[in-house]
């Protein structure tokens, strides 16, 4: 454990010593890929959840109303205009 421990700190090192643009450039190459791996693992998890639980997607329920939509309110009283 203490290889790891010590190879890591000297890749810490190392990785602040780089000036921003290889940190930013570095990071992205690696966190990019691992953050939409980690995004497309937890969707495949969730789902396979979902399927056992019984829900699906189309199973929810979506709001539909009856009522009529509102309509802008009409007054039968003359205007000002009309007097």
């Amino acid at each position: 454990m203490d290889r790891v421990a010590s190879w890591w700190d000297g890749f810490e090192l190392w990785l602040a010593g780089l000036s921003f643009v290889p940190q930013a450039a570095l990071v992205l190459l690696v966190m990019v890929p691992l953050c939409a791996g980690a995004a497309w693992l937890l969707d495949r998890v969730l789902a396979a959840v979902f399927a056992a639980v019984g829900r699906r997607e189309h199973d929810v329920p979506v709001p539909v109303t009856t009522e009529p939509m509102p309509t802008e309110p009409t007054t039968t009283e003359p205007t000002t205009k009309d007097r």
